[in-house]
């Protein structure tokens, strides 16, 4: 439950973003900092919200991390610029991811095949949501306004009441094993692994939103800094905020790289997909939401396959096939005109996002020691969902240089990319 709200948070201002670029009065490729401003938080509260497992209780961390949620997509719905506005969807990000991660630690904690049946629940509720909030979106758009869409996260606060009926699942998996986590918290490694990050994503759309020459290179010279204080540290503090062992670890980096490139690219259709249906049909935001429920469901019937697949095949197999049909789902929208094609595209990606967030989130505790697994899901999902943020950031920046399609056959690189490392870089059988 209560991760709905915050992936509604995800599809649901994709449709409402035209409505918001014309009444702001700003280029629609600058709406795109509304979904990547989200995912790039939330990427970035990952990590920090697993060390801070290993010193409070998941429990705790859950709490916060609603309540931030709710404060920044409150400041969101009532923003009166764009900046504003972006401003508090960073805020609401940062606390979905420590919201996330506290879910996640209560699901990987659990043994084996029950591990990837909680986690594929949790997946194929978490693609739902953010499929459907395009319908969602759409009718609250039609209704109440764009506001109101992006105040959607704030219904997490009373689901949290509910879930506190189950504090014991998050306390009863806290205080486990401890590392470095619980000692001294490495600032410097969460401010650099912050810096490139955000970097990463503002030069991807640095086109589209117009930012000047001198501000691009420093801002470039500011994520190049930021990757050389990084390796800097994490070879001075080998049980820093980025542990070596960790991202040494056999298939670690590999998995986080693989899901990365499949949330690319199906955040950078979720992005596109609403604006290709509305020029296709002629209708408004309600329409083109209705119209990509369909591939909502699609999530659903992957969450329930991963299950079954896992039990046949290796994690490193089964996210191969996803990764092939984010691929296929990408170049559909990107080659074929119409609204059908945009959503047969749009439901092979969601099974692509699906399937590969129970398949890797599950493999993490498998790939490093016990008393890493919390440290490891944080980074682990800090990969996967900076993918996420890629994904329209560079779809939004190259659409100011080239045409729609042709922005998405660039984009369809970056799933690609994951299965060829899935089919050659596989670190064993399990």
């Amino acid at each position: 439950m209560l991760v709905l709200p915050q992936y509604v948070a995800l599809g649901a201002p994709s449709v409402a973003l035209p409505t918001i670029g014309r009444e702001l009065a700003v280029p629609f490729g600058a709406t795109a900092w509304i979904l990547a401003a989200w995912s790039l938080t939330s990427a970035l509260a990952m990590p920090v919200a697993g060390r801070l497992i290993a010193r409070w209780s998941p429990f705790r961390v859950l709490v916060a991390g609603v309540v931030i949620l709710a404060a920044g997509s409150a400041l969101a719905g009532l923003g009166p610029t764009l900046p504003v506005v972006i401003v508090g969807r960073l805020i609401g990000g940062a606390g979905a991811g420590a919201t996330v991660i506290a879910v996640f630690a209560a699901a990987t904690a659990l043994p084996g095949r029950e591990r990837t049946r909680a986690l594929g629940i949790i997946a194929a509720a978490s693609a739902t949501a953010s499929a459907c909030g395009t319908l969602v979106g759409g009718a609250v758009t039609a209704w109440l306004g764009w506001r109101a869409v992006l105040a959607i996260p704030v219904l997490t606060l009373p689901l949290l009441l509910v879930a506190s009926a189950g504090r014991h699942t998050f306390t009863r998996i806290g205080g486990g094993e401890q590392d470095g986590a619980a000692g001294r918290f490495d600032f410097a490694g969460a401010a650099v692994l912050s810096v490139f990050a955000g970097s990463l994503i503002t030069l991807l759309q640095a086109h589209s939103v117009g930012l000047p020459a001198p501000v691009t290179l420093v801002v470039a010279a500011a994520g190049a800094l930021a990757v050389v204080g990084l390796w800097w540290l994490v070879r001075r503090r080998p049980d820093g905020f980025v542990p070596l062992r960790v991202i040494a670890a056999r298939g670690f980096v590999s998995a986080g790289l693989v899901g990365g490139t499949v949330f690319a690219g199906y955040y950078g259709v979720l992005f596109l997909a609403p604006s290709l249906i509305e020029q296709a049909t002629g209708g408004g935001a309600l329409e083109a939401g209705a119209l990509l429920v369909p591939a909502a469901a699609c999530s659903v019937l992957a969450g329930r396959l991963v299950e079954a697949l896992t039990a046949r095949f290796t994690g490193w197999q089964v996210s191969a096939g996803l990764a092939a049909l984010t691929v296929v789902g990408v170049l559909v929208v990107a080659t074929l005109d119409g609204p059908i094609p945009v959503v047969v595209g749009a439901a092979l990606t969601v099974c692509g996002f699906a399937g590969a967030q129970a398949t890797l989130v599950g493999l993490a505790p498998e790939l490093v020691a016990a008393r890493d697994r919390d440290t490891a899901q944080g980074l682990l999902n800090f990969m996967i969902f900076l993918g996420g943020g890629i994904g329209p950031a560079a779809v939004a920046g190259l659409s100011g240089i080239v045409s729609a399609p042709a922005a998405l056959g660039v984009l369809a690189a970056l799933p690609l990319a994951g299965l060829v490392l899935s089919l050659t870089l596989r670190p064993g059988a399990g």
